[in-house]
């Protein structure tokens, strides 16, 4: 499974890829308001530091202009993605865009249906809001259960991004089920190393060798 990380803060970004775990970014306008600076300083600053695809989202709302917006946005950087709305209008700019050569992030997708079109329509990407999901007492899982039966029927090339990733649980849940991505907060990502038996670990290791008096010099 990949790791995208669902921010716009270039610092968070840069201490994560001295993992080796970020192969791409999500932002949206949520995430790009909270940047606080204008949006192609913001997407050129985090495509010098991850290679991957970095999804910058369009905000019109009708196919010509998310066509626009997203030649612009692609000019950028040649790893960006760019992201689209699950509506008519984003399938037709998707399709467009796609044609072109772009990559293209179908988002707030929902139903299996809508990311079977979104698949039909070229899409580099589908994005399942799993959190959203089950914050109306639907299981985001099952979509992306769906998703993968579907995709893995016919064959479309589309990789399922598990979007809207709340809990360290949702991640290991979408890599069991097989889903390509999951684009996470980075506090997610952190909590992914995180166990208390690996701390109590390394806390007795180190007392003991505490006791030795030793240095490794």
């Amino acid at each position: 499974m990949k790791f995208f990380i669902d921010t716009a803060d270039i610092e968070e970004i840069r201490d994560l890829s001295a993992t080796g775990m970020v192969d791409g970014v999500t932002t949206n306008p949520s995430l790009m308001a909270k940047a606080g600076r204008p949006i192609k300083d913001v997407l050129k600053d985090i495509c010098d530091v991850v290679d991957g695809p970095v999804s910058a989202e369009v905000t019109a709302t009708d196919a010509e202009g998310m066509v626009k917006e997203g030649n612009i946005l692609r000019k950028i950087a040649a790893n960006i993605a760019v992201k689209v709305p699950l509506t008519w209008d984003g399938l037709k700019a998707c399709k467009a865009l796609s044609d072109d050569g772009a990559m293209v992030n179908v988002t707030l997708c929902f139903s299996a249906n809508q990311a079977l079109l979104a698949a039909k329509a070229g899409a580099a990407f589908i994005s399942p809001f799993i959190g959203r999901l089950d914050d109306i007492n639907l299981d985001g899982m099952e979509l992306i259960e769906d998703i993968r039966e579907i995709y893995d029927n016919y064959g479309f090339e589309t990789e399922i991004l598990a979007a809207s990733i709340r809990t360290p649980n949702h991640v290991r849940e979408a890599a069991l089920i097989g889903a390509d991505v999951a684009t996470v907060p980075p506090q997610i990502l952190r909590q992914l190393a995180q166990h208390p038996l690996t701390d109590k670990g390394l806390a007795a290791f180190l007392a003991d060798w505490e006791k030795t008096g030793q240095k490794i010099d």
